[in-house]
Parts: C-alpha cells; sequence; structure tokens
C-alpha cells in the first residue's frame, strides 16, 4: 500500500483539537520532501511529486498537542524555500529561496496567514535576511549571484544595492555604530568551490572596501565562512565568523584607530569530534553570556559556550548530541528550552529530519519531534512564533 506522503500533514492538521491546550509552544518550519533514498529508508513510498511548505506544530514537550500539526501553507514545490527571519518587532517573517522567488513575506498581524512575494533585482540563491539594528533596513544575501538587495522594512521595497563580482554571499552583519557590514562568500552555488573570504562594507553608503581572509592557511583554503553575527554590547565591536568546512570559529575584532578588523581562530570544532558549524546565537540582546552554536555533520550537536570573560575567549560548557544536520535553533524567551532544527539542505549524514528539544539547563535532549520526519519531510528552517520566540541575537 502507497503512503500518500503529498497529502499527510493535512491529515494531521484535521486531527488538531479546536480546544484550547494547556501548554503550547508552536513553531514555524518550512519543509520539503526528502530524497527518494531517505524515504527508503523510513520504509515509505509514494508519489514522487515534490512538496514544500511552512507548517506550525506544537513542540512543547509537555503539551497533549505535542507534534500535531496545527496550520499547513502550501508553498510552490520549484521555490526550495531556505531560511525563516523576523524583521525585529517579529510582525512578519522573510523567506528566502534557492530557486524562485527570491524572497517572500508572511505577515504575521493577518490571519489566517499568508505569503506575498517581493520583487527584488536578480537574485539567484537567497540565503539570508539580517536586519539593521533600527529596523529600517533589511539585507538578502544572493549567493549566486554576487550581490546583497538591500530593502526598506515598513514598504519592502527595494532601495539599494551591493555589487560583490567574484564572491558568493550567505551570512551577513551589519553594525552602524562603526559603520561596516560584513558579508561572508561562502561556495560556489553547485557547492563544488567553498571560498574563504568575508567582504566588509561601509554601510553608510554601501560601498565595498575590502576582504578578509579566514584563515592562516595556503589558498585556496576552502574553509568556506558561512555565518557572522556581531556579539551584542561588545566593546570593542566583534564579530564571530563559523567556518564551515574549516570546522572554526573566527573572531573579527574591530580596531577603531585603523578602522579594520583584526582576525584569529577562537575554537576548533574538529578536536571536539564535531564539524560543519552553521548557525550562531547569543542568549541577551544587550550584555550575552552564553553563545549557542550548531554543527551539522552526524551525529550534529549544539554546543553551549560561556563568554563572560568575552566573545574571543569562548570556553565549551556542554556539547549536545542532537541528530543528523543540526542546523537552526528556536529559544524560548527565558532560554529554558531550546528547539534544533536537524536538516542541511538534504545533504547526507545531514538530513535527519526531526526536531530535537533540548533543555538548556540541564543540556539533555528531552524530546523528539518527529512529525515531518514521519511523514517524508525535512524542515529546512526554525523559528518559534512571536509569542513563544527569543531573537537570541538575530
Amino acid at each position: 500500500m502507497k503512503t500518500a506522503i503529498p497529502w499527510t500533514l493535512a491529515a494531521l492538521a484535521a486531527f488538531v483539537p479546536t480546544a484550547p491546550a494547556t501548554a503550547e509552544i508552536l513553531a514555524v518550519m518550512n519543509y520539503e520532501s526528502k530524497p527518494a533514498d531517505q524515504l527508503k529508508s523510513l520504509k515509505l513510498s509514494g508519489e514522487t511529486a515534490r512538496r514544500e511548505g511552512l507548517a506550525i506544530i506544537d513542540v512543547d514537550p509537555e503539551s497533549p498537542n505535542f507534534g500535531k500539526v496545527v496550520s499547513d501553507i502550501p508553498i510552490d514545490p520549484a521555490t526550495v524555500a531556505h531560511h525563516i527571519f523576523y524583521d525585529r518587532t517579529m510582525s512578519k517573517a522573510y523567506i528566502t529561496g534557492l530557486q524562485q522567488p527570491a524572497l517572500q513575506v508572511l505577515d504575521l498581524t493577518k490571519n489566517p496567514y499568508r505569503l506575498s512575494t517581493i520583487e527584488t533585482p536578480p537574485c539567484n540563491v537567497a540565503e539570508d535576511v539580517i536586519l539593521d539594528e533600527a529596523n529600517e533596513r533589511w539585507y538578502l544575501t544572493c549567493m549566486g549571484s554576487g550581490k546583497v538587495i538591500v530593502g526598506n522594512v515598513a514598504s519592502d521595497e527595494v532601495v539599494g544595492e551591493i555589487d560583490l563580482p567574484g564572491t558568493y554571499p550567505h551570512g551577513l552583519a551589519v553594525n552602524t555604530a562603526i559603520d561596516r557590514i560584513l558579508v561572508t562568500s561562502t561556495i560556489t552555488p553547485d557547492l563544488t568551490s567553498p571560498d574563504e573570504f568575508v567582504s566588509v562594507v561601509r554601510a553608510s553608503d554601501l560601498e565595498p572596501l575590502g576582504k578578509i581572509k579566514m584563515t592562516d592557511a595556503e589558498s585556496p583554503s576552502k574553509v568556506a565562512p558561512v555565518e557572522v553575527f556581531f556579539v551584542p554590547g561588545t566593546e570593542p565591536a566583534t564579530a564571530i565568523v563559523t567556518n564551515m568546512f574549516g570546522h572554526t570559529l573566527e573572531a573579527l575584532v574591530w580596531n577603531t584607530d585603523a578602522q579594520d578588523f583584526s582576525r584569529e581562530t577562537i575554537f576548533n570544532f574538529a578536536k571536539h569530534g564535531a564539524s560543519v558549524p552553521l548557525e550562531i546565537y547569543f542568549n541577551d540582546d544587550k550584555n550575552p553570556d552564553r553563545m549557542y552554536v550548531t554543527t551539522a555533520m552526524k551525529p550534529g550537536h549544539l554546543h553551549i559556550f560561556d563568554i563572560s570573560e568575552g566573545p574571543t575567549k569562548p570556553k565549551l560548557l556542554k556539547q549536545i548530541t542532537t541528530a543528523d544536520g543540526a542546523h537552526h535553533v528556536g529559544f524560548t524567551p527565558d532560554f529554558r528550552y531550546g528547539f534544533v532544527q536537524n536538516s542541511f539542505i538534504n545533504l547526507p549524514d545531514m538530513s535527519d529530519g526531526s526536531v530535537s528539544v533540548v533543555d538548556l539547563e540541564s543540556g539533555e535532549v528531552v524530546a523528539s519531534m518527529d512529525t515531518l520526519k514521519n511523514a517524508g519531510f525535512n524542515p529546512n528552517s526554525l523559528t518559534l512564533l512571536p509569542e513563544w520566540n527569543h531573537l537570541a541575537g538575530h
């Protein structure tokens, strides 16, 4: 008997009780069909039509509806939806697409939720959307076209463009206090040629100023810097970079006199049996003392660092095994729970499809939300709905 995978989530959603639950934490995840070989390993078969969507699911391990689908919003399966980013008021979510369209927006002030498309200049392989501190501008990185598109948050109209030819923009961080934007150059869209630089751009006029190599190794080092975030409240301004294939954390520290950054390696995951570091989070928007980093390669981990002595001196407190492909994390405002989405663009050994519920105090996985995985899907990104979410430095 065949399993009708494209309709599984709709069927699950139909069984959610209408009465309010005694407890709930709702997460939104964009998902896509697992590759055929993964479906076979799960003993699932059926229609071959590819499916994408946005699923809102109760991920509270104490809820009687844990793992239940509250809402399922279809997405054009040609999109290959990638990341979800909130504006700083968490009133809307931006969703990037690796294929088409480059950027969609979900208005969270209107129910039922609906997706709309933001028209951007040619933007191939859209990756991250980062907001400035004032929530006035968004920056969309285009890994396949060497550009960063700049938009107005209030109107969602394009207001500028950063041209970075010969690079593959993925991660981005903006610090208007020092008038700088940092953009990682990660890898060619076909995933065959990792890069090794972070571009430096003047924020006030979007003028590229140069590049910083993310390693001391001989070129081409193929370390693939992927994400970059400024540590909130740090003086001097300090950005942390994950070297995806170099397996390190790099710090870029601002020098006011030189008007430039110095780089240093501050942690090597390979020495701790982990690899492919991806996302970075902080536990406070002004004075964080904890940093959280995911590593995706099997078995996948969430790492908790003490940064109370400064961001360039991280101390590893916990290395928590989650599942293959540990990627994005949703944090509750009290940092009781972290919800780790375990899938990294369907890559081998990095696409489990589950969501690990981590008790951040004990450093233990207390539950696994397998609804999407068991239905034959991989979640590509995760965040909690605004009522339950901490931006965690994003």
